[in-house]
């Protein structure tokens, strides 16, 4: 027997390509279908009310967070989720969203779900966090922030195995940044988490400068959530490294041990701006660092896994076999096949290594 019934809410604008892939992949777990349209000129709306949805429309203010909190004050069920129209649940994930239905007892206020970005060449999740993705109706969680809004919730929490996957089927547009730099054109006071999200929106955009300027301004405030800060240190450091300036993105990672003991994401960073200096040892000791340090400070953390795995064993293996030490080489060639075999950079080793006669 069920136990709880939940109303999906979602908010979108022309996306008659993926919104009934994404209905599809949940809906036998859903019982309401909440859509909040803003403004499509497609058949967005047409396919998401062959599907049962309940279609509003809601007038377009540059404010995500107000689209979502209406979105969510139509819902009737006992929980609400959320999702964007090019997420999906595989069918494994849907059985355990299934599965969490009939969980007893279910005094949750919040569930978190991972929240799988990127993928490798096997599928497998490079870039995922936790995401608060299914609350009580009836604690009237609300939205906040007009652009990279977030969901503020408290209370009791349970992390769930379950893991939307983002499947984006468009390129990055100019609206978050379009909105920012409106905003700001108003002379409106950035918050601590606005200055964070612009500088992201910055950086994905190619102005490396100012995002900068705006990620220093970010942390020399210290008011911000410390996996903020220490992501700050991090993508500051791929802005110089875009400047070719490479000694200050190499202070800009070791920022982060200010906030967090070393993680494997900024030790492989570290490992991959020594080689291609042609620093092999110093590469060599990041690398390895990289696969001894596998731990989070919390499984909030953006976090990549294969810079604790097969990553690190792939750059030792180029960093060896520089220095001239092809039996350590090979031994990394041989770990790094072992996790991801089919990686065309470990396919073109495996082949060097065997027309060398060593493998």
């Amino acid at each position: 027997m069920l136990l709880i019934t939940i109303s999906l809410c979602m908010i979108v604008k022309n996306e008659e390509d993926v919104i009934a892939r994404c209905l599809n992949s949940v809906k036998e777990a859903i019982d309401e279908i909440i859509i909040v349209d803003t403004g499509s000129t497609d058949r967005t709306k047409e396919i998401a009310a062959s599907l049962g949805a309940k279609v509003y429309d809601f007038e377009w203010i540059n404010h995500f967070a107000a689209a979502r909190n209406f979105s969510f004050q139509q819902a009737t069920s006992d929980y609400i989720m959320w999702l964007d129209a090019d997420d999906v649940l595989m069918p494994e994930d849907l059985a355990r969203l299934l599965e969490l239905k009939q969980r007893e007892p279910f005094n949750y206020d919040t569930v978190t779900m991972k929240y799988n970005l990127a993928f490798d060449e096997n599928g497998k999740p490079t870039y995922s966090y936790r995401r608060n993705r299914l609350v009580k109706r009836s604690m009237n969680f609300e939205w906040i922030g007009p652009v990279h809004e977030y969901l503020s919730v408290y209370g009791s929490s349970f992390h769930s195995e379950i893991a939307v996957t983002h499947r984006k089927e468009r390129h990055a547009s100019n609206r978050n940044l379009d909105i920012y730099l409106a905003r700001l054109e108003q002379g409106e006071e950035f918050t601590p988490r606005d200055q964070f999200y612009f500088a992201n929106e910055l950086r994905d955009h190619a102005r490396y400068e100012e995002a900068i300027q705006w990620y220093d301004l970010f942390l020399e405030g210290k008011k911000g959530w410390v996996e903020d800060n220490i992501a700050a240190c991090s993508r500051k450091a791929h802005c110089y490294a875009q400047l070719k300036q490479r000694e200050l993105a190499i202070r800009s990672l070791l920022q982060t041990l200010e906030y967090t003991p070393p993680r494997p994401d900024f030790c492989y960073q570290l490992g991959s701006l020594f080689l291609h200096e042609k620093r092999y040892p110093e590469a060599t000791y990041w690398y390895t660092q990289a696969l001894s340090t596998s731990k989070y400070m919390t499984d909030m953390s953006f976090h990549n896994p294969a810079t604790a795995t097969w990553l690190p064993h792939l750059q030792l293996t180029v960093c060896y076999d520089r220095m001239g030490n092809i039996e350590q080489a090979v031994e990394h060639h041989k770990q790094a096949k072992a996790l991801n075999p089919n990686h065309p950079s470990i396919v073109y080793n495996d082949n060097y290594y065997k027309k060398k006669g060593v493998l």
